[in-house]
């Protein structure tokens, strides 16, 4: 009797700070499904070994050609019992969706990449030939085309009005089960992959199980309505762990529309590497608070470049869009057709600023001294790191001018290594100073104010990007 009117207590003090305590429960499903299935369809995509090895520049062996290895375990050419291994077709299971009465499907690119033949299977088991209009492996988008009048179709919607704790239903053929349904809860919006060539997808991320197979199959909202299309999963097993990554429809559909007019999607570009701003670089930089994209590196010839952008600026807007992260910027730069002319909002020598570029157009293969000696016990030492004169060798194996950054050779302070520091790396700028020598190092380093925190660009490899170093208040 005690815990009844705990718990009645509980349920009045919920109701009266305006907590709606009735359980809720899911949509109808059913309905739904039975409204959208005939306009979803599995993908069958075969690689023929001929066309594999067509591709390769190979061909079948003559006998005579067959080495002697294959001769002893497969027998003799001619001989009983002798048969040559031959080559194998591979086939990749995936599902779809048909936009169009006359046809269109789009699916995943990675679906029927490399394939030389695509079947489409409807809900009413008939199999259609398709054809691969187009494909793009930025957005991993297809669109193929089948032959057909009056087909089932799906419904868009929009998938800018989705919010995290809404439902969402996926149809799909995972593991080759056709037209199997799956729900669950949209977890986040505007996701950035782990992917490199991913980066101008703004993916929706969701717990609905989502396995092999139902790559390329569509994403609906309660209304019956496709927003997404899903893509990927994130596990450690291969299997689905509760994190579902699906393409916003917008994104596929701007791809699908290029795809069909002009074969290919074409991006704007900016040029420029960007990274995170974190607290330090914030404080070093003067920034209220961690945001935006930090520019480490301007591509020559760019519309950076054209525009007067400078590394070391901090990309806030594009467009008017706040940017609070730095994986935010690529799908909107992407999704903004070359040629157009854009106003960001930068942060540059303790201000704001505004700045007007023209967009050039992303490429598809696109994505992917002096004598003085190294020391760590003058004016580098409140900093803690050894650093010594680029060869000429060096500067040119790097593509550096001459008097250009100090090479790494040593990280000997808890600052220098909590700032990401490494043997190797070389160091371009110490603040808004461009540093060529050991000298110029040594002079910019000892301007540097215990406990503040105070900006480096590094040269690592390939890349640039910044990082803060806090010199220490007292010795370490």
């Amino acid at each position: 009797m005690i815990r009844f009117l705990k718990f009645a207590a509980a349920v009045s003090l919920l109701a009266g700070i305006g907590l709606n305590t009735a359980v809720a429960q899911p949509p109808d499903f059913v309905s739904l499904v039975e409204k959208v299935s005939p306009a979803v369809v599995n993908i069958e995509a075969t690689r023929t070994a001929e066309a594999a090895m067509r591709q390769r520049g190979q061909q079948q062996p003559d006998e005579e050609e067959i080495p002697e290895i294959f001769r002893r375990f497969f027998g003799q050419p001619g001989g009983p019992g002798f048969r040559m291994p031959q080559p194998r077709d591979r086939t990749s299971m995936g599902s779809g969706f048909i936009i169009s009465a006359d046809g269109y499907v789009l699916t995943n690119h990675h679906v029927i990449d490399g394939a030389d033949e695509v079947v489409v299977r409807l809900a009413d088991r008939r199999e259609l030939d398709a054809e691969v209009v187009g494909s793009d492996p930025l957005s991993d988008v297809a669109v193929l085309k089948v032959k057909g009048s009056s087909l089932p179709t799906v419904d868009l919607g929009d998938s800018r009005n989705l919010k995290p704790g809404q439902w969402v239903v996926a149809i799909g053929s995972p593991f080759g089960f056709d037209h199997s349904v799956t729900a669950g809860i949209v977890s986040a919006v505007g996701r950035a992959s782990r992917m490199q060539d991913q980066q101008y997808v703004p993916f929706i991320q969701t717990d609905v199980p989502i396995n092999r197979g139902n790559s390329g199959g569509p994403l609906f909202n309660t209304d019956g309505q496709v927003v997404g299309i899903n893509s990927q999963i994130f596990s450690n097993t291969g299997g689905f762990m509760g994190v579902s990554f699906s393409i916003p429809i917008e994104v596929a559909m701007n791809s699908a529309d290029q795809l069909k007019t002009k074969g290919k999607v074409s991006r704007g570009q900016i040029g420029v590497n960007i990274q995170d701003v974190d607290r330090d670089q914030a404080e070093a930089l003067g920034l209220a608070r961690p945001g935006g994209a930090l520019v480490s590196n301007i591509v020559e010839g760019s519309a950076a470049e054209k525009g007067g952008l400078k590394v070391g600026d901090v990309i806030l807007e594009f467009n008017g869009r706040e940017i609070a992260r730095s994986s935010e910027l690529p799908p909107l730069v992407g999704a903004t057709a070359p040629g157009s002319k854009v106003q960001l909002r930068i942060f540059r020598d303790g201000k704001p600023r505004n700045v007007t570029l023209t967009l050039g157009e992303l490429e598809a293969d696109s994505i992917a001294g002096n004598g003085d000696a190294s020391d760590v016990e003058d004016g580098d030492a409140i900093l803690g790191i050894g650093i010594e004169a680029l060869t000429a060798e060096q500067r040119d194996e790097l593509g550096l001018d001459d008097g250009e950054g100090v090479l790494v050779t040593g990280v000997e302070s808890s600052a220098a290594r909590r700032a990401n520091l490494q043997p190797g790396d070389v160091i371009l700028m110490i603040g808004k100073t461009r540093v060529g020598s050991v000298a110029a190092f040594r002079e910019e380093a000892a301007r540097a104010t215990p406990g503040k925190p105070l900006m480096l660009l590094v040269r690592r490899g390939e890349a640039s990007f910044f990082t803060a170093i806090t010199p220490p208040e007292d010795d370490e």
